[in-house]
């Protein structure tokens, strides 16, 4: 394969923040959200030059460990070769370690930036390559599926390959995601599951993970018994004793409500009206935010002015 070529003009993408499991579809069910990072590349004629505001700005690095750049480059190889130089502007808005999917964000706008970039990148790295090789960075589908698809996502593993499909969540559904102050580290989440589970609990957990597809795009009242859990949130409680109250306390009260990925995040599945009241249940040490769902995913846009990034 020839060494590509690529485009003297900057390209923008935006990529969705994500809630993975969803309560009983662990490591395969995800839902896109209304919240969004924003990553702008330009191929340079030499070096590296990365500008980040937002969230993460304070820590992120600066240089070729950066997710993002990581990412472009393991795109750029398939792609068949690294441009002389990238200058990279981020307008992160997406929490980091608060299971919302800002690692599945970063690896998606890194590779949908460096196909954009390249000239004939769709031929070269298809929309199944691209999940393929965010699954390959990220270690799993369920998070960058959602990112990369919008809407409500299934995803799994067959012969090694990673595979998605895409669903039209129902209209009426209306997120609302309680972020804590605090991040837990997905790794320290993971630790805390065991190896094996009872019998009953799995077969539970399908019935309910089933019942989630149904409920997520054709009946809603269905959601909160969809919702239940049992293989991990229980057993990550230890990590996120606040975020575990939390969740308990809004089902007591009927609202359907489970850790967002692998937490601490809660997020509550609303309608419009009821959205306000749930918005107001968590009180005090909580940035609760109603959000939109997001039915595109991973998006190239026109350029923007700054204001608008």
């Amino acid at each position: 394969m020839a060494g590509p070529a690529f485009r003297a003009a900057a390209v923008r993408v935006r990529v969705p923040a994500t809630s993975a499991n969803i309560g009983p579809g662990f490591d395969a069910l995800g839902l896109a959200l209304g919240l969004y990072d924003d990553v702008v590349v330009r191929v340079a004629d030499s070096g590296l030059h990365i500008d980040i505001a937002g969230e993460g700005s304070e820590t992120l690095p600066r240089d070729e460990s950066h997710l993002l750049v990581r990412s472009l480059r393991t795109a750029f190889d398939l792609l068949g070769g690294q441009p002389r130089g990238l200058e990279i502007v981020c307008a992160n808005r997406i929490p980091h370690g608060r299971g919302l999917g800002s690692s599945s964000a970063a690896i998606c706008a890194g590779i949908v930036a460096a196909r954009a970039v390249t000239i004939g990148g769709e031929a070269r790295l298809d929309d199944a390559a691209l999940l393929e090789l965010a699954t390959e960075i990220e270690g799993h589908p369920d998070n960058v599926a959602a990112c990369l698809l919008g809407g409500f996502t299934l995803s799994w593993m067959e012969s090694g390959a990673a595979r998605a499909i895409r669903m039209e969540p129902g209209d009426s559904i209306v997120p609302v995601v309680f972020v804590p102050g605090k991040p837990v580290l997905t790794e320290t989440a993971r630790g805390l599951l065991p190896r094996t589970v009872p019998h009953v609990d799995a077969a539970a957990n399908a019935g309910r993970a089933a019942l989630l597809v149904e409920a997520l795009t054709r009946r809603p009242e269905l959601l909160l018994p969809a919702t239940e859990d049992r293989l991990h949130q229980e057993y990550r409680a230890p990590a996120m004793p606040e975020s575990a109250a939390l969740v308990e306390r809004l089902r007591a009260d009927g609202v359907p409500a489970v850790i967002s990925g692998a937490g601490p995040t809660v997020m509550a599945l609303a309608d419009a009206g009821s959205a306000e009241k749930v918005q107001a249940l968590a009180g005090a040490g909580w940035a609760a935010n109603r959000l939109d769902l997001d039915l595109q995913g991973a998006s190239v846009l026109p350029l923007a002015p700054s204001s608008d990034m």
